[in-house]
């Protein structure tokens, strides 16, 4: 594997751990809100969580770009702030695959919070524990198969970005170029062997998350 090749790998390892991360801490709260929620927002807030599903990356990667532009809503934001803008930039990668990939982990944990029912709920409520103590130390727990597999996919989801990455991030070597891109640069150059390596890694790798992500449902189903 050349360097240029190895650099990608460890840029998109390094992508895709830093949006799960925050799509862990971000998307807990939505998906608890949303499996606990009577309010009449809630299939207004589940359709705007799942719109990446079905909106095309470049679609949102162009929106992105321009919210993130020198005159959109979030560059303006940033200048404000001293951040500069945010287009063509690693944080800029993070935010937009942050929103790009939301659905692929809010879901397995809203589904997870939904299955648990309210009768673990209510015996810690018998117990006098807290709202925080409840959620930490009996849903958090009961949910974990949940919380995995939304890890798995939302890790997963970002390493395959191509579209939204290429639109929000550009091609720009050691601070933007990702392994779907990289294969995609190794192709126009008619470098089919380095291309070959990389696309064949990505097949493993597909092949490890959806084992792993059916290894799980045993587990799932024994909750």
């Amino acid at each position: 594997m050349d360097a240029a090749s190895l650099g990608a790998v460890q840029l998109t390892l390094k992508l895709a751990t830093a949006v799960t991360a925050l799509l862990l801490v971000i998307g807990t709260p939505i998906a608890w809100w949303l499996a606990r929620t009577r309010s009449k927002l809630k299939a207004l807030v589940g359709a705007i969580v799942s719109l990446p599903l079905v909106l095309p990356p470049t679609v949102l990667g162009f929106y992105m770009l321009l919210a993130m532009g020198p005159h959109g809503a979030i560059g303006h934001l940033t200048q404000f702030l001293g951040l500069g803008l945010l287009p063509f930039t690693f944080p800029g990668l993070v935010i937009t695959s942050v929103i790009y990939s939301m659905p692929f982990v809010v879901q397995p944990i809203q589904n997870a919070f939904t299955a648990l029912g309210e009768r673990p709920l209510e015996a810690a409520a018998t117990l006098r524990a807290g709202p925080w103590d409840t959620f930490f130390s009996v849903v958090v727990p009961l949910a974990r198969p949940g919380f995995i597999t939304a890890a798995i996919l939302g890790f997963a989801h970002t390493v395959g970005e191509f579209g939204v990455v290429l639109m929000i991030g550009g091609n720009i070597p050691g601070k933007t170029r990702v392994i779907s891109v990289q294969i995609y640069d190794h192709v126009e150059a008619m470098e089919y062997t380095q291309a070959h390596w990389l696309a064949g890694g990505m097949v493993l790798f597909s092949f490890l998350v959806l084992l792993a992500l059916y290894s799980l449902q045993p587990a799932t189903r024994g909750h």
